[in-house]
């Protein structure tokens, strides 16, 4: 496939079954220009995030923001004729003109950030997970209607080619009926980039507050992905588990998780640390599988973010035959540059699902929270529609 031929993926997506398009103002208008856009946030995450600007038509990055001069200077080189911000509030003051806004903040900064977006009427895409509580979450997309803003909550992992692979064989029942949807995860604790210490920080502050980085954090992809890929989810059942990595410092594993969706389909999720496990990566070392099986076949995804598996990242089992695909983009980094293209081309031309609208996000938030009060409760099932 052509490089830049993912772009287009995410336009002709089709949306989680029973859940209707939904989009924060009826009355959006597409721009009949680029884009002008503002990142806020120069984090690690950024260097991914960036993907789908650098070099694409649909955009001119008109400003960069961080309180870190060091990174606010090192970031400049991506886009030298940006404006230069240490705050949203120096932005908001400096009377730029901007569309959009790509909010890369902590998790805990994510409402107040992205309603200082929303009040100056600039479009949000917003860095998952989308908020620590449903009211926060409803604050924000309450935000987005009053200022007749789009907010978007972004999910990579749907642009995932060896998972929209699995997607379209699911989807024309080539496995027959799905009897069962299973995925496994293992954080491993060597390999990977350097991340740095501030974000760390993040995370266990988030911990603390009863928001695991394995289960909320990076579970928030495997939940959208079991809800993209076979729609609500009605009861969720879940084990909660903690290790201690450093004095003071636990993780949310082991952990397993169960669900059923409204169309009767059960998934399982395990999550496993091992800490002293080398996983060769060029990103965060979380090895991450996906398997659908059906009454007449069996197809798995074998990785996404680390490359534990050495086999193709796509596979299917049918008619007594393993079929591999060889050929798919199976780079995370990918996946941030289609979903960042996808938003952009999207305010151009207001065609095809978010990916997620703000919406759909807060579904997912829905099922992370009633995970942990199924666990709370001893593995009692929830429904995610229960919580308010």
């Amino acid at each position: 496939m052509a490089p830049g031929a993912h772009g287009d993926l995410g336009q002709s997506s089709e949306l989680p079954f029973g859940m209707a398009m939904s989009t924060a103002a009826d009355n959006f208008t597409p721009l009949d220009r680029p884009v002008r856009a503002a990142i806020v946030g120069l984090g690690r995450i950024y260097d991914l995030n960036k993907l789908g600007y650098v070099g694409n038509g649909d955009v001119d990055v008109v400003a960069i923001v961080d309180p870190n001069e060091d990174r606010r200077v090192q970031r400049h080189g991506d886009f030298p004729t940006a404006q230069v911000f240490s705050s949203i509030d120096e932005l908001v003051s400096s009377e730029l003109a901007v569309d959009a806004v790509e909010v890369l903040l902590p998790i805990v900064s994510h409402e107040e950030g992205t309603t200082k977006c929303l009040a100056q009427g600039w479009h949000v895409n917003l860095q998952k997970p989308m908020a620590n509580s449903l009211a926060s979450a409803r604050r924000m997309v309450d935000a987005a209607m009053e200022n007749g803003c789009q907010l978007r909550v972004m999910e990579n992992y749907l642009f995932y080619e060896p998972l929209r692979k699995l997607k379209s064989v699911v989807d024309r029942g080539e496995l027959g009926p799905v009897s069962g949807y299973h995925l496994k995860m293992v954080a491993s604790g060597k390999g990977g980039w350097d991340v740095p210490g501030d974000t760390y920080r993040w995370q266990f502050d988030q911990a603390q507050r009863g928001r695991g980085i394995l289960l909320f954090d990076d579970g928030w992809h495997k939940l959208s992905t079991a809800i993209w890929l076979f729609g609500p989810i009605k009861e969720v059942r879940a084990w909660i588990g903690s290790t201690e990595i450093i004095e003071g410092v636990e993780i949310d594993a082991p952990t397993t998780v169960l669900w059923e969706h409204a169309n009767g389909i059960r998934g399982v999720w395990d999550i496993t640390l091992a800490v002293d496990m080398y996983l060769r990566s060029d990103y965060y070392t979380n090895d991450e599988r996906w398997e659908v099986t059906g009454r007449k076949g069996f197809a798995r995804v074998n990785r996404c973010t680390g490359r534990g598996v050495q086999q193709p990242s796509f596979e299917m089992y049918l008619d007594g035959e393993m079929r591999s695909q060889h050929a798919l983009d199976d780079d995370w980094a990918s996946t941030f540059r289609d979903s960042g293209r996808h938003w952009l081309r999207w305010l151009r031309t207001g065609e095809g699902p978010l990916l997620w609208s703000a919406d759909e996000a807060i579904e997912v938030l829905r099922v992370a929270l009633a995970c942990y009060q199924s666990s709370d409760q001893g593995g009692l099932g929830i429904d995610p529609q229960t919580l308010r």
